[in-house]
């Protein structure tokens, strides 16, 4: 009963078709010329060290070099090849994981300087049958920093008869030291054109119908890893239940359909808010995951980005239909910083929807954005509008910028990305207009008139201010003493608590605003008191003229040992020349309703 059991136990298709010889394993050419000019050669090195993401062969690659190392031929005379025929006794026993003399160990479970010894301890010793004694240490990486320095000596000089086989998912974590000792290869990930011919091939040898979007879906969700491929298609193969479609494989994915992802990402690009919103809801309803819809977009902007660069793309073999249509479409009417700026929101968008708590209303408010942020123009367009139409970049009066997804009065959607916007004339001897302000969800492009030069210190502290440098601005309040300020020219002498840089950074920060070259250099002439020792005197001057008004002494005199914490005077106190205080006029308590 077991025996039959055991006949008729289903195995996976990852197990099913895992390669036994070099011409099997799929995508690594490099690999496998390399090794077979090295067998060809008599050129084998003691130590390989295999490296790639999961699902390309590593171990796999592993097992075919150490048959390939122990291999006799079927009539036991063979030596070292690279094509091992797979019937001898040792080709035999190594499939079926049984060979004494060829030793697969799991780093992840056995991470200690002890199993590192025990397997010091063997390699001493001659191989029982075999050529090789081969060592096959999976996942390498996670030895211990003990295990790694233990297995350094042996590594360097190891017997004769002994080959080590590394593999790691994780390349940097593997000491250097080790890395020296053993030949590196690189298994790469493979393209979805490999992957489709390859999951195609198996489809048929199962005799399973698979449509070419179903093919095509599995390749793309595989991600460059076989053994991924071959679990999804072993899942849908089980779905279809003899016939595998797109649409079962798009469901069982929970991804959307490609033609809706390329109509909803039209929509976002013309400001089409709730068409985009319908959509979302109606792929929702069908299945489709919020965070899947965002990475579809991610790549459909990638899609189009490369098609946009290079046009030929579309024309490739391994570039599918709607890619070809629908992506070539869109590559004419978006530019290339619209594209970028797509891309950017939703890498933002992605994260922030992974990490909610309700993903499809963060998926929502990410659209939102996009689609309000899809009409802005870009920093040279804004730059550009500035300096062409200074008088009024908008006509007569300040723009209104409507809703994206509303009608313009050109019959056309207003706030495209994909749609030239008129300015109209401006209006005559109109003043000028400010930059319209972007909607709140967008991200302001930081393109601006040029700010007028500052005619004092005063007004280059305020523009600091207005700037938003505050550090710089309590640098030069706090520790600058000004020795002369001239329009272009600022010299001063700094304080020891100073930054070091700071006229450097000063004179960058006021030519780029104001577009004029400034210089800012140091002197070790005394200079005025700094800006935080003046404000200081002034409002000393004024407690002292408000300690000689008599409404005061008399306070004083009626509340002994009160004291005045605050003056303030009437107007601005940068305008006052404080004068004398003593008169009643002057007064106490400012109120913004008085006059003066």
């Amino acid at each position: 009963m077991a025996k039959d059991t055991e006949s008729t136990a289903y195995r996976v298709l990852a197990r099913k078709y895992r390669p036994s010889t070099f011409e099997e394993l799929v995508g690594q050419d490099a690999l496998v010329r390399t090794l077979s000019n090295a067998i060809d050669s008599g050129r084998i090195a003691h130590a390989y060290m295999l490296t790639g993401v999961r699902g390309v062969g590593k171990t796999t690659t592993a097992r075919i070099i150490a048959r390939a190392l122990n291999c006799v031929g079927e009539d036991g005379q063979g030596g070292i090849t690279i094509s091992p025929c797979g019937k001898c006794d040792q080709c035999i026993a190594i499939a079926e994981d049984r060979h004494v003399d060829v030793m697969e160990m799991d780093a992840a479970s056995r991470t200690g300087v002890d199993d590192i010894r025990e397997l010091i301890e063997g390699v001493r010793y001659k191989p029982v049958s075999a050529r090789f004694k081969v060592y096959i240490i999976d996942e390498v990486h996670m030895l211990s920093k003990n295990a790694f320095n233990a297995l350094l000596k042996t590594l360097e000089e190891p017997p004769e008869h002994v080959r080590f086989i590394f593999a790691t998912t994780e390349i940097r974590k593997v000491p250097v030291t080790v890395l020296s000792r053993c030949q590196r290869f690189d298994l790469r990930r493979l393209d979805m054109a490999q992957l489709a011919e390859h999951f195609g091939n198996i489809a048929k040898q199962e005799d399973v119908a698979v449509e070419d979007d179903a093919i095509r879906l599995i390749s793309r969700a595989a991600d460059g890893s076989v053994r991924d491929g071959l679990s999804l298609l072993d899942q849908a193969i089980a779905l279809g239940d003899g016939a595998v479609t797109g649409e079962q494989v798009q469901n069982m994915l929970g991804l959307a359909d490609r033609a809706a992802v390329f109509d909803l990402l039209d929509q976002l690009m013309g400001g089409d808010i709730k068409g985009a919103l319908d959509r979302m809801q109606a792929l929702y309803r069908d299945g489709a995951d919020p965070v899947a819809v965002l990475q579809d977009l991610l790549d459909a902007t990638y899609w189009i980005t490369r098609i946009k660069i290079a046009p030929e793309v579309a024309d490739a073999a391994y570039t599918p239909e709607i890619e070809k249509t629908r992506g070539g479409d869109l590559a004419k009417k978006l530019s290339l910083p619209i594209l970028t700026r797509t891309w950017q929101l939703l890498l933002k968008g992605l994260e922030e929807t992974q990490r909610a708590e309700a993903q499809l209303q963060a998926a929502e408010m990410v659209l939102v954005r996009l689609a309000y942020a899809a009409d802005l123009p870009t920093p040279g367009d804004l730059a550009k509008q500035l300096t062409e139409k200074p008088g009024a970049p908008n006509g007569g009066g300040p723009a209104e910028r409507p809703t994206p997804g509303t009608a313009s009065p050109g019959g056309g959607p207003s706030g495209s990305a994909m749609t030239a916007v008129a300015m109209p004339a401006p209006a005559p001897n109109a003043p000028p207009d400010p930059a319209p302000a972007p909607m709140p969800d967008a991200i302001p492009e930081t393109s601006a008139a040029p700010t007028p030069s500052p005619e004092s210190f005063a007004d280059v502290l305020a523009l600091f201010e207005e700037q938003r440098e505050v550090g710089i601005r309590v640098q030069l309040f706090n520790n600058v003493h000004l020795v002369q300020f001239e329009k272009g020219r600022i010299e001063f002498r700094p304080t020891e608590h100073a930054q070091r840089d700071l006229a450097n950074k000063t004179a960058s920060m006021l030519t780029q605003w104001t577009g004029e070259r400034w210089v800012v250099s140091i002197s070790q002439e005394a200079g005025d008191p700094t800006m935080a020792e003046q404000d200081a005197a002034a409002r000393q001057r004024l407690l002292d003229a408000a300690e000689e008004l008599p409404l005061v002494q008399a306070v004083k005199a009626a509340f002994p040992g009160s004291v005045i914490r605050k003056v303030t005077p009437r107007g601005d106190p940068s305008e006052l020349d404080y004068p004398d205080m003593a008169s009643d006029d002057a007064g106490l308590g400012y109120d913004d309703d008085e006059e003066d």
